[in-house]
């Protein structure tokens, strides 16, 4: 039986899948490895000075990750740059829904009282971003090492950033 459980995951990971269970599980195997300090989360250097200039111009930064809550908090808490939770105001995973689907976007949007068109999704994946963006929200794609290629009208069609200091933000809450 255990083996069986462990060539599921196995399988469940060689194809990606975003499914809650396997994101939960993988946040208490990544606990140990974190609190251990066996892994840090790696976070690109331009990452923290956006958001903190974001959060000092009176934005709030959300995380909506595949990851479990568990898992987010465990990457930005013990990351490259240190505990970096405080610069985050909330966090979601799939139990909010599917990245893939509109309404899990609307449900962010009703969850943290703002209309969805004041909301900037960031992402490295096209349904996501397609997603996203049939619920109002601006998107944008970020490009970076290891994400997976982009088709030509994929390119053409998003906005494309390979550094968050690409960003120019209005200033609101």
């Amino acid at each position: 039986v255990i083996q069986a459980v462990v060539d599921n995951v196995h399988w469940q990971m060689s194809l990606d899948r975003k499914t809650t269970a396997l994101k939960q599980l993988q946040g208490h195997m990544w606990r140990a490895a974190y609190t251990t300090g066996h892994v840090k989360g790696e976070i690109f250097e331009d990452v923290v000075p956006a958001i903190r200039k974001w959060r000092e111009a009176g934005m709030k930064v959300y995380i909506y990750s595949s990851g479990s809550i568990e898992a987010q908090k465990l990457l930005f808490g013990y990351s490259t740059e240190g505990d970096i939770l405080e610069l985050f105001d909330g966090h979601f995973d799939t139990k909010i829904g599917p990245k893939v689907e509109s309404e899990s976007y609307r449900r962010i949007a009703a969850s943290i009282g703002c209309a969805t068109n004041n909301i900037l999704f960031l992402t490295d994946v096209p349904r996501e971003a397609n997603a996203a963006e049939e619920a109002d929200t601006h998107v944008a794609v970020v490009i970076r090492p290891g994400n997976a290629g982009l088709t030509d009208d994929e390119k053409s069609y998003y906005s494309l950033i390979s550094s968050f200091t690409e960003l120019f933000l209005p200033t609101s809450t």
